[in-house]
């Protein structure tokens, strides 16, 4: 049994934590007539500066071409981060991006025990009380290259022959969200109306499907992280139900995406049953 069990955290740790994959979703979204748009969808990288497959891997997504990339947080782990995760993203960075902060963009992983998380979340479960990662840094490479910061705003962008409104929020998972700052119903003249958010909180998710949002993009889940095979994950860390900690699904007439994202706590360096990914979202019309 310990063999076994030896075994098994060493493929969780070593090769399926590193075993990257692109999932591809149709989202039927957009009115008859519409060309089809894409959407690469990153999240929680938690990257740290010597994940040097992770960050070739990311690279090799540019070749993908995709009509718009939006980052849904938790980028970096490491205070020297910044650096490696923009040459991670420097084939991407020419295209439209979106980007909002997750938790582990402001403060720093520490040891922690990743089993209390079958019986709680972690939200606002930090004793620091100043962030100790340089997310001005991180947020200033990205938006230098023209991607927006999304965290507690709207905006107007426009992705190949769409024009698309977006709102966006901060990190629910520690309570710097303020829908109240981008309330109101979306703009109904927009060809696409988008929602970006960290954490998928269902409370939130209700607000942006009743604003008129018809595309929700999340992440922080990790997909479970440690799944068991044919029963799914165990936790989802936040509001959202087991049945859709990843991929797509619908919430209040919306679509929802939620990405198991790339990375891992350099504390918790383990995955199972639950591949590393990125996804390409392609927006084609209704049927």
């Amino acid at each position: 049994m310990l063999g076994l069990g030896l075994a098994g955290l060493g493929y969780a740790s070593v090769v399926e934590r590193n075993w990257f994959r692109l999932r591809r979703f149709d989202v039927p979204v957009l009115e008859r007539g519409q060309r089809p748009v894409r959407i690469l969808h990153l999240s929680d990288l938690h990257l740290t500066p010597r994940r040097t497959m992770l960050i070739n891997w990311v690279r090799s997504l540019g070749s993908l071409k995709p009509d718009l990339v939006v980052n849904t947080g938790d980028s970096i782990a490491h205070p020297e981060a910044v650096p490696s995760l923009l040459h991670a993203l420097e084939p991407l960075l020419s295209r439209p991006g979106l980007f909002v902060y997750g938790s582990n963009d402001l403060y720093a992983p520490k040891p922690k025990n990743p089993a209390r998380y079958l019986w709680r979340t972690s939200k606002n479960d930090r004793r620091q009380h100043v962030p100790s990662l340089p997310w001005e840094e991180l947020g200033a490479g990205m938006a230098a290259e023209g991607w927006l910061d999304m965290n507690n705003t709207t905006a107007r962008i426009k992705v190949a022959d769409l024009d698309v409104a977006v709102a966006g929020i901060h990190d629910s998972h520690i309570s710097r969200d303020r829908y109240d700052l981008v309330a109101g119903t979306a703009p109904a003249d927009a060809d696409l109306r988008l929602g970006v958010m960290h954490s998928p909180e269902p409370r939130n998710m209700t607000r942006f499907a009743e604003d008129g949002y018809q595309l929700l993009l999340a992440g922080h889940t990790h997909g479970g992280q440690l799944c068991i095979p044919f029963y799914g994950a165990l936790v989802t860390n936040c509001g959202i139900d087991r049945a859709r900690v990843k991929g797509l699904s619908r919430h209040d007439g919306a679509w929802l995406h939620v990405s198991a994202g790339l990375g891992t706590s350099p504390y918790a360096p383990a995955r199972f049953a639950c591949f590393p990914e990125a996804s390409l979202l392609t927006l084609v019309p209704r049927r």
